[in-house]
């Protein structure tokens, strides 16, 4: 895990408090250890803390803020950062307090005490969260806090509460690089490598090269990528935490850059495409942290990597491709491709393994964009309970999920005069009749949800808890989905 700041824990020692380097963070704080370590730290720092309620600037702070304090030369502590706890102690909350803490970049190191185990343990994640980065190509690195220290009362106690969420920064810092990665190094062959690689966490990993896609009918898949040099492929991954249990499904579009196709998209912004594989990207997260932390569920990944390109030999507008299903699909437009991927994936997974649920997850049309932004993504399902757990899932992690609409009225935009059905509808409801597209490929008595990610996978200006670019959305929720419901 290279890519976010060095975690250490120690347990508090009072007396070796003058050997803190950087920057030392504290929580005012009525518990007595609390109190204890302010005053420590304040004998080798200011004066102007002794009475640091009475300051105004810290009367005028909102919750969750600081007040930063440098020192002066002769103390290895470099500043004292006094936080002022948030009235509305979620979760959620605390972790923005930590993302705060992981922009103070002008210092190498960071120290952070409190009492409270569970208050750290979310500081702590989440300021692992925020202070990820993404430089690997950058001639000059990115300024960062290169370690955080943890202090803690009991420190195998932290560690311990500490292991799930260790879990989550490895699998969503896996997310967030695979979908950063530009596509001329994230190849289809280079993705599935990667997942190959995690079967050193005991994972079961399979990888469906073109030849057995063909035999198996995903015609609908292959047409997306024929015009590609890069094969396509299907990568399963399996973890049976629990044997005798039907498994969770997890399907993901893995487009690993889309020009469009034939219907070839407009240069401006087309190289925000290398975000295309967005929902693959969260399948792996979600099967390294569920592997890391040995669940005992019975959860499948299953990703289509393909990559869409106007060749010779490049599927056309209105040619007719068979699914695996065996209904024919009319090609309206090659720039409708993650469906078509999906929609094999789904009926592949169902005939094979039975499964309790299935999720799937892409960054499917821009109209999810235009009617959700950057905030949320969009949620459709055949079964209401199960839509309702994921959402109230997703609102526990703080990553916004909105409901959309999934009823069969938007099936006559879909409707082929030469086919069974068309790729798209046309402009009016195009994120909803994508999904009506994707349910004709799910049995009727299977829970299944389908989540439009396009507008939360990657973000231009990031978020309270993740940087610009990649943001990991979907690993959190769905690790809560798995372990409440699963």
């Amino acid at each position: 895990m290279s890519n976010t700041t060095k975690l250490t824990v120690n347990k508090l020692n009072l007396t070796k408090v003058n050997l803190i380097k950087g920057a030392v963070v504290c929580f005012i704080d009525e518990n007595e250890n609390d109190k204890a370590f302010l005053n420590e730290v304040i004998l080798k720092g200011s004066e102007m803390l002794k009475d640091i309620k009475k300051h105004p600037k810290y009367q005028n702070l909102k919750d969750g803020d600081f007040l930063e304090f440098p020192l002066a030369s002769n103390t290895k502590i470099e500043a004292i950062i006094i936080v002022k706890k948030p009235n509305d102690i979620t979760e959620v909350n605390v972790r923005k307090v930590g993302a705060k803490l992981a922009n103070l970049t002008h210092y190498d190191s960071i120290t952070i005490f409190t009492s409270n185990i569970e208050f750290l343990t979310q500081v702590t994640y989440g300021f692992q969260l925020k202070s990820y980065f993404f430089d690997k190509y950058k001639g000059e690195r990115s300024k960062r806090v290169k370690n955080i220290n943890i202090l803690s009362l009991s420190p195998k106690i932290f560690k311990k509460n500490y292991l799930e969420y260790s879990a989550l920064i490895e699998g969503i810092t896996l997310t967030r690089d695979l979908t950063n990665e530009p596509s001329n190094i994230l190849t289809t062959e280079e993705f599935a490598k990667r997942l190959k690689s995690l079967s050193t966490l005991g994972l079961k990993i399979q990888i469906l090269e073109e030849a057995e896609l063909k035999k198996l009918g995903m015609n609908a898949l292959l047409g997306v990528g024929q015009g590609s040099p890069s094969p396509s492929k299907v990568v399963i991954m399996e973890w049976q935490g629990i044997k005798g249990k039907d498994p969770l499904v997890i399907v993901g579009k893995g487009v690993v850059f889309d020009t469009g196709g034939i219907s070839l998209k407009p240069a401006n912004g087309m190289e925000q495409m290398t975000v295309d594989m967005g929902g693959a990207g969260v399948v792996a997260g979600l099967m390294k942290t569920i592997a890391i932390r040995g669940a005992k569920k019975h959860v499948i990944g299953a990703v289509g990597l393909v990559e869409n390109m106007p060749d010779g030999k490049a599927q056309r507008p209105g040619d007719v491709v068979t699914s695996m299903k065996g209904d024919t699909i009319e090609i309206i437009n090659t720039d409708a491709e993650g469906r078509l991927v999906l929609c094999d994936l789904l009926w592949y997974v169902q005939q094979k393994y039975t499964p309790k649920a299935v999720i799937d997850l892409a960054t499917l049309t821009g109209a999810i964009i235009v009617a959700l932004g950057n905030e949320k993504a969009g949620v459709f399902s055949n079964n209401q309970p199960f839509a309702e757990q994921f959402i109230e899932c997703a609102l526990e992690e703080g990553e916004g999920a909105w409901q959309m609409p999934l009823d069969n009225s938007y099936d006559r935009l879909l409707k082929s005069h030469i086919a069974d059905v068309k790729n798209v509808g046309g402009r009016p409801a195009n994120s909803i009749s994508a999904a009506r597209f994707l349910q004709r490929f799910v049995d009727n008595d299977l829970p299944w949800i389908h989540l439009d990610i396009a507008g939360v996978a990657s973000t231009g200006t990031g978020s309270s808890i993740s940087p610009k670019g990649a943001t990991g959305w979907g690993v959190k929720s769905l690790n809560k989905l798995i372990d409440k419901y699963f």
